[in-house]
């Protein structure tokens, strides 16, 4: 990669992230630190007000305009893939968002860019279980409850095929066994559980903050899936 690609790789990953240490840079770019502090001043030179906070690393300072980014035919085609696959993995919301946001991708591509993506989208076929299709639309709703970290209340029919009424503080979102399950803290049962997300028959948001403090990470209660 030359100097030129890398510092735009640079600039992107700082749009990216809310703050982003030399170290990660060093390893995502393949260069020494000295070189990520070189880079970093380049930036600078050219206008971009990079600031750097101890511990956290660097950041864009905020209020600071960029221009969109643009994206090659493969990086599109990339998400376009990605989209097809939310489509057939992830519910209603999900796709929803996911097919706009690939709408404004490919309004931003160069005419012969796009009509690659669109060639590319017209040959991807992704097929699953029928017993495995879900036509719930809570997907989005667990994806803001974990980012605002808002306990929700659910309606859910356990492994005995009992109705149940939770109140939970989602900490995750996993997919295995073609499905996706929610890593909550549960109230009800006072610890951390797995809940199949198809198996959720209601999801109100009760915009109580999270009672619970310190959890854990998804990844820790599923141990035994590695």
């Amino acid at each position: 990669m030359n100097r030129i690609d890398r510092l735009f790789g640079i600039l992107t990953t700082l749009q990216s992230k809310k703050h982003v240490t030399a170290a990660h840079l060093a390893d995502k770019y393949e260069i020494s630190v000295r070189t990520v502090y070189r880079d970093v001043k380049a930036l600078e030179e050219l206008g971009i007000p990079v600031s750097f906070e101890q511990p956290k690393g660097y950041y864009i300072v905020k209020g600071y305009f960029l221009p969109p980014l643009s994206f090659t035919a493969d990086e599109a085609n990339s998400l376009i893939l990605m989209a097809s696959l939310a489509e057939k993995f992830a519910d209603k919301s999900i796709a929803h968002y996911s097919n706009n946001a690939l709408s404004k991708i490919k309004a931003v591509l160069r005419s012969s860019d796009k009509e690659q993506a669109e060639r590319f989208s017209d040959h991807i076929n992704i097929y699953i279980p029928e017993s495995e299709k879900t036509e719930n639309d809570y997907l989005i709703d667990v994806q803001t409850a974990i980012t605002k970290q808002i306990i929700i209340a659910i309606d859910y029919t356990d492994t005995r095929n009992l109705k149940t009424q939770r109140e939970v503080e989602p900490i995750g979102l996993v997919f295995y066994n073609l499905q996706w399950h929610l890593i909550a803290w549960c109230w009800t049962r006072n610890d951390y559980r797995d809940f199949i997300v198809k198996k959720i028959s209601n999801i109100s948001c009760t915009k109580q903050p999270y009672r619970k403090k310190d959890h854990i990470q998804a990844a820790d209660f599923l141990t035994w899936l590695k």
